[in-house]
């Protein structure tokens, strides 16, 4: 911290920004519905069949300050996330706090809990639809200026200040890393509408025992995220493609060398109606014993091939019913992901609109005694706007899986999993003062 006070003591005096003091208080309430029919553990650790059916409705209240003055801003914000009816106390947290200073060359700091989100948020974002959402405490240095971004994340975690021997081990914390540090470059063209962004992100995993010894002693095994991101978007029409690869060690030492491409076209001709279609192919391993039906059983990888998406918002990119990358497969196996989607959307009225989405999904790798297809889902969603600061929607997905889904994600026997959901979002503006 005093390096950082340093560092903003050497920007001249009269570079900071001037505006006015700003001050806002939002609150945003979120309850969704969900009816879920197939769904995953859909047997018992024995083989024995359970009903697979789940209904349940769950909450999001959100209270949030902002202020800005001059060269500083500010930012509070609280939430509950909770399920209807649940027994205990639910999930109450600090979502956002954070302070930035901004000069008037460009030159930014911000240190707190911050929402980070980049580019499509394939890699890096909020993933707002999870009622918890994704928020990292870190520190975040960097430059904004014409046609150039730049910025530097730094992050640390640890569970208490704790002094005794390994003092420094992190295990059951709120974050999902021990250390972390990213660099992202973004250029927009000039009199094109072309941006291309580059990322860096080395990430420190928390790997051992806090009480092991020689092999099993603590440690940190470090894996890099690397790759670029590109939108070419002229009138009516935006073209986005994207490409990653992985590195270093997993929390297991296994060596990673995993990739993942990604293309998206999108046509709208007018303001009514809007097309769609893409593909992502993510890496995944090849090399899995089947032990017996419906069960897996799976060796020390030397080489682990299974590209993980790290802190992307998941639930955007691989199919609503959320069965890819925010839940995991047998014993944690990964045997990637093809994803072929095609898909459209109607606006009959401003406020008012109709989406349909079909994708074809498959493992990225061929595993012997399977086919690769996992299955085909279809998504429809409407959402209606009746008021300002009122959004409801609703959606239904259903898909036909197959006996690599059923046996790879424990998903329901009978090919048939469905899935409805009704959402309901008021975010108004409770106050707000300018001076």
């Amino acid at each position: 911290m005093r390096r950082l006070v340093l560092l903003l003591m050497l920007v001249p005096a009269g570079c900071w920004a001037q505006n006015d003091t700003l001050f806002s208080a939002d609150i945003q309430l979120m309850t969704r519905g969900e009816i879920r029919n197939g769904g995953m553990n859909a047997k018992t650790a024995d083989e024995t069949p359970t009903e697979d059916r789940s209904a349940f409705i769950l909450d999001r209240e959100r209270l949030t300050l902002d202020y800005r003055r001059n060269w500083l801003a500010a930012r509070a914000s609280v939430q509950h996330v909770g399920t209807w009816g649940h027994e205990g106390t639910a999930g109450t947290s600090i979502y956002e706090a954070w302070a930035k200073l901004t000069a008037r060359n460009g030159l930014f700091a911000q240190v707190g809990r911050l929402a980070l989100r980049y580019d499509d948020e394939r890699i890096v974002g909020s993933d707002d639809w999870v009622m918890a959402a994704m928020t990292h405490d870190a520190l975040r240095l960097g430059y904004e200026g014409h046609s150039h971004k730049v910025h530097a994340i730094l992050a640390y975690n640890q569970n208490m200040r704790a002094i005794n021997t390994p003092g420094s081990y992190y295990t059951n914390g709120s974050r999902p890393y021990k250390t972390m540090q990213t660099v992202w470059y973004h250029y927009d063209v000039p009199k094109v509408p072309l941006g291309a962004s580059v990322l860096l992100m080395n990430i420190g995993m928390q790997a051992g025992e806090q009480d092991g010894m020689d092999d099993n002693a603590p440690r940190t095994e470090w894996q890099l995220v690397y790759g670029g991101y590109v939108k070419y978007a002229p009138p009516h029409f935006t073209l986005e493609g994207s490409y990653y690869r992985q590195a270093g060690h997993d929390e297991n030492a296994a060596k990673l060398e995993a990739w993942m491409a990604a293309i998206k076209a999108e046509w709208t001709p007018d303001d009514y109606w809007s097309v769609k279609a893409g593909y992502d192919f993510l890496s995944g391993d090849d090399y899995v014993t089947l032990l017996k039906p419906g069960g897996l059983g799976l060796p020390r990888h030397e080489v682990n091939k299974g590209f993980n998406p790290v802190y992307g918002s998941h639930h955007k990119f691989y199919g609503a019913m959320d069965f890819f990358y925010l839940s995991t497969y047998v014993n944690g196996f990964t045997p990637g992901l093809r994803n072929a989607y095609i898909g459209g959307t109607y606006r009959p009225l401003k406020n008012l609109s109709f989406k349909a989405t079909y994708h074809y999904l498959a493992i990225g790798t061929k595993l012997e005694g399977l086919n690769l297809t996992l299955g085909h889902e279809i998504e429809l969603e409407a959402a209606y706007v009746p008021f300002k600061d009122v959004r409801l929607s609703a959606g239904f997905s259903y898909m036909t899986g197959t006996e690599t889904m059923e046996k790879l994600k424990r998903a329901s026997g009978d090919g048939s999993l469905r899935w409805a959901w009704l959402s309901l979002i008021v975010s108004p503006r409770l106050f707000s003062a300018k001076w």
